[in-house]
């Protein structure tokens, strides 16, 4: 049975959920499912804005089929090639074999190494600056290279404002019936897996997503943007300024609010209390904005997440044949690839007989960008004693004079 939603007068989102995949890329957990969004535009010539993931095939099919209502589909517009918006390519072939593909001549290069059946004259490829006539409804085409794969492009719809904006502006979590961003308690429900998604899927292309802001508000104009259709969750009609502030802070890795986040790395619960002593610490100075994550039980997109949020970060780790905790190097490994940066970061280190992860961290700190280590910071024998409480108060006044002021 198909289910749609109509985004304008002539414009349907005709995407599906799926509450059955356990990780996205393979990698990042779902727990409340995704959606994979497409869109039919019906003018003098009918439009489909992307396709979708296979897992959701038939739904998607049913739901263009009611749109069309026994309409042919003239045109599909791809705006990236992944495999969970392009799999359904080939089943759209089948079914409307005259359709003409409107797409980037770098993901025509991706859709034959994807071995999609694709001959070169039902294939018109556009560039940025290109623009297409449906009838009422002409749409403009902007590259947005690397946001975040190479070929990627968004179409804005000049006639009615609409910008189909990719994997830009997208979020894990299922639709559920509704489709728009005021339909939802976004801030309360869906911001964390809105920052989650950009910031492990796109956060390593900061300056790539800068430039199509940029780009977007030169070429298009972000007061004519009236409607945001992402390929994955809601749709933006209203309040656009909070989405897009949100992509400028993460884009150009600022925090979006002033707090601690203490990530810490324990064997036997000895670090584990450090680490909860110091968030006390913390409070008693008034810095109560405050998170703890044990590394080794939480995923790492939920603390690279956290990471683009708080402005401030504790890694303590104990010692693990004589280097960094395995589960928090990885962790320092994912901050590097995501390119993360502008941080305030203290250190506590643990070892029973030779600490050395304080100064093994700060050796990866370092080579990341635009990161403020603290020179603060405690070395422990196997647990917290008596005599390190007083670096562990210096520590403390470090942090919060850093958060504080």
């Amino acid at each position: 049975m198909y289910n749609f939603r109509k985004v304008t007068d002539d414009l349907f989102w005709v995407g599906a959920n799926d509450h059955r995949l356990a990780l996205f890329e393979n990698i990042h957990p779902l727990y409340h499912g995704v959606s994979y969004n497409a869109y039919v535009l019906l003018d003098e010539k009918t439009v489909l804005f992307d396709t979708a993931d296979w897992a959701v095939g038939r739904q998607f099919i049913e739901n263009i089929q009611a749109v069309l209502a026994g309409r042919p589909l003239d045109y599909l517009v791809i705006n990236h090639v992944e495999p969970d918006h392009a799999a359904s390519i080939e089943e759209i072939l089948l079914r409307w074999p005259k359709v003409k593909i409107v797409t980037s001549p770098k993901a025509v290069i991706l859709l034959h190494q994807f071995g999609f059946p694709i001959s070169a004259d039902q294939v018109e490829e556009v560039r940025e600056g290109d623009t297409k006539c449906f009838g009422k409804h002409t749409i403009a085409f902007v590259a947005a290279p690397m946001v975040h794969w190479p070929e990627a492009m968004v179409s804005f719809d000049t006639t009615n404002g609409v910008l189909f904006s990719a994997d830009a502006f997208g979020s894990f979590r299922a639709l559920d019936g509704k489709l728009f961003a005021d339909e939802f308690d976004f801030d309360g429900e869906w911001l964390d897996d809105a920052r989650r998604y950009y910031t492990n899927i796109v956060g390593k292309y900061g300056p790539q997503v800068q430039a199509l802001l940029n780009k977007a508000a030169g070429i298009v104009g972000l007061d004519n943007i009236k409607y945001i259709c992402p390929l994955h969750g809601p749709v933006w009609r209203k309040d656009l300024s909070y989405i897009i502030d949100k992509y400028v802070h993460w884009a150009t890795y600022e925090p979006e609010e002033k707090g601690v986040m203490i990530v810490y790395a324990s064997m036997y619960g000895n670090t584990e209390t450090a680490a909860e002593v110091l968030a006390s610490k913390l409070a008693d100075r008034g810095v109560t904005n405050t998170r703890l994550y044990d590394v080794s039980s939480t995923h790492v997109s939920y603390l690279i997440s956290d990471l683009f949020k708080y402005s401030h970060l504790v890694l303590a780790s104990v010692t693990y044949n004589l280097g960094i905790f395995p589960p928090m190097h990885n962790f320092l490994a994912d901050m590097k690839a995501l390119n993360l940066q502008n941080r305030t970061v203290a250190l506590v280190e643990n070892g029973s007989w030779a600490p050395r992860s304080g100064a093994l961290m700060r050796a990866e700190l370092e080579k990341l960008k635009h990161m403020d280590i603290l020179d603060d910071g405690v070395t422990m024998a196997s647990s917290l004693q008596e005599q390190n409480l007083s670096d562990m108060d210096a520590l403390a006044d470090a942090i919060a004079a850093s958060v504080l002021k």
